[in-house]
């Protein structure tokens, strides 16, 4: 019978589940993003056809795969670092490294990108903000909020990133034991 993990693993465990279906949903999104592209191109110099509603749905999947998919980038290590010296770290190391860039560099930024998009976001949904473009789709205020989707998420994988370096740190998880989604 295999052991139930504690508490909070089992927290990371549920965080990490949620970035790795939302990155593989927006991930997806690539797709329309090039179909929806070359239906565009297609319509407007092959038939003289304007495509609003169509490019503005594109410009809101491109927002999506990049804001969207940003925390399972992160579960899955694949933000670009410069690391001279972290790839010879010990994973004992590598989690204390991680863990103070989590603290000291995510974390505050997510906060702060919360906290100055929140009117923003806001103001846009209490208006129902729709495109000024004739024709255009009048989901404005859905694209603003996928700012606190990246926002949310981040915030969420840094917190399961934590508790993963603190098991890592306290000798309670080798480092192989954590699964990237």
């Amino acid at each position: 019978m295999s052991e139930k993990p504690p508490l909070l693993l089992g927290l990371a465990h549920l965080i990490d589940s949620f970035n790795a279906n939302l990155g593989k949903v927006c991930a997806w999104l690539t797709l329309f993003l090039v179909l929806g592209t070359a239906i565009v191109v297609v319509l407007r110099y092959g038939f003289g056809i304007g495509a609003t509603a169509l490019q503005e749905a594109v410009l809101y999947a491109h927002a999506l795969v990049f804001m969207g998919a940003a925390a399972w980038v992160l579960q899955r290590n694949g933000h670009v670092r410069v690391d001279i010296f972290y790839q010879k770290f010990s994973p004992r190391r590598k989690a204390l490294v991680d863990s103070l860039g989590t603290l000291l560099f995510l974390l505050p930024v997510c906060l702060f990108l919360g906290w100055a998009s929140w009117d923003y976001v806001g103001n846009s949904w209490s208006t129902l903000e729709g495109s000024s473009e004739s024709g255009g789709l009048k989901f404005v205020y859905l694209q603003k909020s996928i700012i606190l989707v990246l926002v949310i998420s981040l915030v969420l994988q840094g917190i399961s990133d934590l508790i993963k370096f603190a098991n890592i740190l306290s000798g309670r998880l080798a480092a192989v034991e954590v699964k990237h989604g």
